[in-house]
């Protein structure tokens, strides 16, 4: 009793204010501002906020948002739609509800003793790196149980201390926000807020080098209050490229998340007003220099609402995506979309695909997890609803048609190859049939002319100057073919009917010179056999690693792309189809001309088919497929974010293989590396792509690298172990 008699003292004396900077208190700096009529004066409250010597309070300007949302969105009879009203200011002022200081003085002390009163002072006193973590569980503890039981999702109006404080309800980011608050109440100033794009946490410590989760994303996650953020490749998480707030960017999260819908078509114009007003006195004051988010929402109301005097949206969503490449390389996948968005709206749809693929381009650095459900309804929309759409609406636009422009095509097959390297490595596959029918009906609308217009190069791995070279040497060879005078090491062409399989390219010499024509026919079957099982008697080294690593994946059938258009074995893991004499792929009917002896080479294996990975199409394209984790993404202009059109420098070699200016994309996901034959046909085998698109094997098999040394077939690893087929 005399211990608990203790404590309750304890706790009197802490809620009478023992720290000045944590008194419950608002003070006549704040009183002043009430009552406040008009849009104006909330943002006069902002700014003496920010302006003012310590930090601003966030239970304060929650509490006055969330008061503010609750009455122009969920207590008003009548919504009048937002295009009446917009243009007028006067109406805007007019229709803004009072605010009175006693309901918003009354909800801060009840946070500020709730608070107070459920977490034990000794907490705060021994807060080291371990205390404060401990601090944080507990305060989340608090917040969580003071909520209702039921589940929200996508529920509109539960941001805000407002929604905590009369109704006990929190969505995702207003837990975390709260927390933050809580902590701030409590006198601990060294707990901030981390965001990503869809999720929300808390970093403390020595530069904000300690996470905790407090909050939730999706049922059955509770659990995971207190404990550090997974440093893993989850866009959930940016994979450690997340925001870390100040208390003035903290600010900023808190004006970005005003919801200002009514109903499902209908928004408050008085809630778009504040809140856009609200962004630009953040964005004059210089805290939305790093968030490239609410940057994306600014340059949104711009393009809705457009601010006389002030920034073109376009400057603003180039500056957002500037400031991902900046502070966060280039690791955040919203700013592009944002900048798709409107510029599909605004009719200029060629340089919306290349901003959706940069996007897609973004989005492939990461592992898909069933976590992973906004980008993946964003993605699904942009590719089954927008890009449709804008092939639909090019023929007619002022920009031109983009299904005339092989760099569009480019744009194209980049979007989707990120899609696919986002679904490599994954548990969970991306692409079903949904996705294959709308992909395989736009680009049918290219023309074969168009698709053929395009370098489309297969890289799944890391390619340097030797494979350069070799492909250099490559064409060269193919020129003295032409010329009628093989070469020492030279392979002639297989005899018919069908060209074996070369043990390696160092058996190519010798295979050569035995296998010579006979009065210019090709030998006969069995004298071939003979003379390869001669060939095969002579070698005394062992098999080459490859035939190792074939015969631990015959039992994988993966559909062959080239057995479907006349040509080569029904099932194949790997087969790379011929290149011409500039790097492209060719189809000559149904027939697909290619050497035999580097069918076994590990780089055609490994789907890396002439050319070195480089896009001259956008500044941003050129690093993503080759190091999506370069640092050099910046877009190395005067620092204003608009050099974001402006297309990157090429190098000599890169400039003197695309012939100066034609367009290239490099392919580096396993599924559409498979289809780089099917693209460039000149008619298309829509079963065939759908079927590759669909296909599970690319998300099952983990990448199989050879060894040094060469690969046993016990060697191969497969995520999934098979199971043994029924007789």
């Amino acid at each position: 009793l005399l211990v608990r008699a203790a404590r309750r003292a304890e706790a009197r004396r802490w809620l009478a204010g023992v720290r000045p900077e944590t008194n419950m208190a608002l003070g006549a700096s704040v009183r002043r501002h009430f009552p406040m009529r008009k849009v104006d004066d909330v943002v006069e409250l902002f700014r003496s906020q920010l302006e003012k010597g310590d930090e601003p309070d966030l239970a304060l300007l929650s509490v006055v948002t969330g008061y503010i949302e609750n009455l122009m969105t969920c207590h008003r009879s009548v919504a009048a739609p937002v295009e009446n009203i917009a243009d007028d200011a006067a109406a805007k002022q007019a229709a803004f509800p009072v605010v009175e200081y006693g309901p918003i003085e009354a909800l801060h002390a009840k946070f500020a003793c709730q608070v107070k009163g459920s977490v034990d002072a000794s907490l705060i006193e021994t807060a080291g790196v371990s205390g404060t973590r401990e601090l944080i569980k507990r305060v989340s503890d608090v917040v969580w149980s003071s909520l209702t039981r039921s589940y929200y999702k996508d529920r509109p109006h539960l941001q805000s201390l407002y929604s905590y404080l009369t109704g006990n309800k929190l969505d995702c980011f207003g837990v975390a926000f709260a927390v933050v608050a809580a902590c701030q109440a409590l006198g601990c100033t060294d707990v901030h807020l981390a965001l990503s794009e869809d999720h929300a946490w808390v970093t403390f410590g020595p530069d904000n080098s300690e996470t905790a989760e407090v909050t939730w994303h999706g049922k059955g996650n509770e659990d995971r209050r207190g404990q550090p953020i997974p440093q893993d490749k989850s866009w959930l998480y940016l994979n450690g490229h997340a925001i870390q707030c100040t208390r003035a960017t903290e600010v900023a999260a808190l004006v970005s998340a005003i919801n200002p819908t009514i109903a499902a078509a209908t928004d408050s114009a008085e809630l778009i007003c504040l809140q856009q007003q609200l962004l630009w006195l953040l964005y004059d004051k210089g805290h939305l220099r790093n968030y490239p988010m609410a940057l994306g929402n600014l340059g949104e109301l711009e393009g809705l609402f457009p601010s006389p005097g002030r920034p073109p949206p376009l400057d603003l969503l180039s500056e957002a995506v500037h400031a991902s490449r900046t502070y966060y390389r280039d690791s955040h996948v919203y700013p592009y979309t944002y900048l798709g968005g409107y510029l599909f709206r605004s009719g200029r749809l060629k340089e919306a695909l290349r901003a959706w693929a940069d996007a897609a381009d973004v989005i492939r650095k990461f592992n898909y997890g069933r976590e992973d459900e906004e980008i993946y309804k964003e993605f699904m929309e942009i590719a089954n609803e927008l890009v449709p759409q804008a092939a639909k609406l090019s023929p007619s636009s002022d920009g031109g048609n983009l299904l005339q422009d092989p760099r569009c095509f480019a744009c194209l097959l980049r979007f989707y190859d990120g899609l696919c390297a986002w679904e490599e490595g994954s548990a969970t596959p991306v692409l079903h049939i949904g996705w294959a029918r709308p992909l395989v009906a736009t680009i049918a609308k290219f023309p074969a002319a168009v698709r053929a217009a395009v370098r489309v190069y297969a890289c799944t791995g890391e390619e340097g100057e030797d494979g350069e070279e070799e492909r250099e040497e490559g064409k060269g060879q193919e020129e003295k073919k032409k010329g009628g005078q093989p070469q020492k090491g030279q392979k002639r062409p297989p005899p018919p009917p069908t060209p074996p399989d070369e043990e390696s390219k160092k058996n190519s010499e010798c295979s050569s010179q035995d296998s010579t024509l006979v009065e210019g026919k090709a030998p006969k079957e069995e004298d071939f056999l003979r003379s390869l099982e001669s060939q095969l008697g002579q070698s005394n080294g062992p098999p080459h690693p490859d035939i190792a690593a074939l015969a631990a994946a015959c039992a994988e059938n993966i559909l062959n792309p080239d057995y479907l258009l006349g040509c080569g074995e029904p099932f194949s893991t790997n087969n790379n189809g011929s290149t011409s004499k500039d790097g492209m792929s060719t189809l000559k009917g149904s027939e697909l001309d290619f050497d035999d002896s580097d069918l076994f080479d590990p780089k055609v294996n490994g789907r890396l088919s002439p050319g070195s990975p480089f896009r001259e199409l956008d500044n941003s394209s050129s690093a993503h497929n080759n190091n999506n984790n370069n640092d050099d993404d910046d877009d190395g202009g005067d620092g204003s974010g608009k050099s974001f059109h402006k297309p990157r420098k090429a190098s000599k070699k890169a400039d003197s293989r695309n012939g100066g200016g034609e367009p290239s994309v490099t392919l580096s996901s396993q599924k559409m590396a498979g289809l780089r034959e099917l693209l460039l046909s000149e008619k298309l085998n829509t079963s065939a792509i759908q079927l590759q698109v669909t296909a599970q094997s690319q998300v099952q098999v983990v990448r199989r690298g050879q060894q040094p040394g060469g690969g046993a077939p016990g060697e191969v690893s497969t995520r999934h172990s098979k199971r043994i087929r029924r007789e």
